[in-house]
């Protein structure tokens, strides 16, 4: 006769300790737990570099909210990646100011000399390019584009392949921007 099993074992947990604290320090800063779902996500991505949904069922049981309240703050911003990017995440301005100053064609020259598609991340984990920001706030240099939080104004197809032969050969962060 075959023994019943146990309980099921408990998953091990994602965030480290001091991820885990990180998160109890921003809590703190706030009158209402909720109120640190962004710093929160943040902590999890640094440590992760993306934000799974085990990830934010875990910063919800640290916050003490429901894990679908921090799933809509994770899926609203473009700033938490719910699977892992590139070293380099590349988003491409397409709002009015870059639209108008060619922001379409520098994200199909970018789409055409990285091999991706739009949203896509290359082969070999280097690069992650997304068009979906709504705005940079770098309408004054329009086209402009932003590689692991730092702006880049007057975009051509000449100045972005410099950007990605640079880019190419430094290490850049690990998964999330920094």
């Amino acid at each position: 006769m075959a023994e019943a099993a146990g309980p099921p074992a408990a998953a091990t947990p994602l965030l480290s300790a001091a991820t885990r604290e990180r998160i109890r320090t921003a809590c703190a800063r706030y009158p209402a737990a909720r109120s640190a779902a962004l710093p929160a996500l943040w902590a999890a991505q640094d440590q992760l570099g993306h934000v799974p949904p085990e990830a934010m069922a875990e910063v919800a049981a640290e916050l003490g909210i429901g894990a679908a309240e921090v799933e809509a703050v994770a899926t609203f911003y473009a700033m938490y990646f719910r699977r892992p990017p590139g070293r380099h995440f590349i988003q491409v301005c397409t709002n009015v100011s870059c639209a108008l100053r060619g922001a379409e064609g520098l994200l199909r020259h970018l789409e055409e000399r990285l091999g991706i598609p739009d949203g896509g991340t290359t082969l070999d984990g280097a690069f992650t390019l997304e068009s979906t920001v709504e705005c940079l706030g770098a309408c004054g240099g329009a086209p402009a584009l932003q590689v692991d939080r730092y702006s880049h104004e007057d975009c051509t197809p000449d100045r972005v392949d410099r950007l990605l032969e640079r880019l190419r050969a430094e290490p850049g962060p690990t998964g999330a921007p920094r």
